[in-house]
């Protein structure tokens, strides 16, 4: 159950004390559910009967059921029950720049070369490379690694589906790699199709946070930091760090052998000319 939204959904039909018990409990999830009975009676200013029947009123069995609804609820965070104040316009254009700054030089002071020349052998040993992601970012850049190492000449498919993950991971061997992206590497669906391909052989790289169940899995960790603020309404800056993990490991993959994947990218580049014209500045089919 949501209690907090079924608390808000029936302010209009709280009696006068409810009312009183409402808001002392959106006002304070924290205090409510760690408070005691006669705290909350005290506060709110009702007496224990009115407590059991706004308990009742709002779908809990009882006063017992309705703290643990509201213990549960506040394990959200703080910055989802009570977020800053948003900034002015202007000052959350810098926030949001600031922010993505931030996160680059924090993931790339924490970048460890040796983990990329790690990551750079086992990908290259590899007869079909595969990328998984789940979730916004996580997804974006599965698909992003395809779009990076297929013009390397590397053989690799991304896939996001649940079902077509497990079928993939099932199908795998000592002869491939798995990558797989994942901004909190807690997961279950990609767990589990980690787990089944690890148990087939194949070698797996994972671009997560460090102390994640996905980090333990993994033959080679490019790690990730925590990027989280509590200005909630903007998107997490975190993902450009999987951004740049993924640009620097892409570099690495090119300069492994520089003179056939350059040959690679001019061929590349012909084919999108003679495609769609543009001057000699436009990317590859970015």
């Amino acid at each position: 159950m949501d209690i907090l939204y079924q608390i808000r959904s029936r302010q209009d039909s709280f009696s006068a004390g409810e009312g009183r018990i409402a808001r002392l409990m959106l006002d304070d999830v924290g205090f409510a559910a760690s408070a005691s009975l006669e705290e909350l009676a005290q506060q709110a200013e009702v007496s224990a009967a009115t407590l059991s029947r706004f308990a009742r009123s709002v779908g809990c069995r009882d006063l017992r059921d309705l703290r643990l609804q509201l213990a549960q609820a506040s394990g959200v965070g703080s910055r989802f029950l009570d977020p800053a104040d948003a900034p002015e316009q202007s000052g959350f254009y810098r926030q949001i720049v600031g922010d993505i700054e931030s996160t680059l030089h924090q993931h790339l002071a924490g970048f460890d070369e040796s983990r990329f020349r790690d990551a750079v052998r086992l990908l290259g040993k590899a007869q079909m490379i595969h990328a998984f992601g789940m979730g916004g970012c996580s997804t974006l850049c599965s698909d992003e690694l395809q779009v990076r190492l297929v013009r390397l000449g590397y053989p690799i498919a991304a896939c996001h589906d649940p079902v077509m993950m497990r079928v993939t991971a099932a199908a795998l061997g000592p002869q491939h790699a798995l990558i797989a992206c994942s901004l909190t590497g807690i997961t279950p669906e990609l767990l589990e199709t980690v787990e089944l391909a690890r148990s087939y052989g194949a070698s797996v790289l994972a671009i997560t946070l460090a102390d994640s169940p996905l980090a333990e899995l993994a033959d080679v960790l490019l790690p990730l930091q925590s990027a989280e603020t509590s200005f909630i309404y903007k998107p997490t800056a975190a993902r450009y760090g999987m951004l740049l993990a993924i640009d620097v490991l892409a570099t690495e993959l090119a300069l492994a052998l520089p003179e056939d994947n350059q040959e690679r990218l001019r061929r590349i580049k012909l084919a999108l000319d003679d495609y769609r014209g543009g001057d000699d500045c436009l990317p590859l089919g970015d």
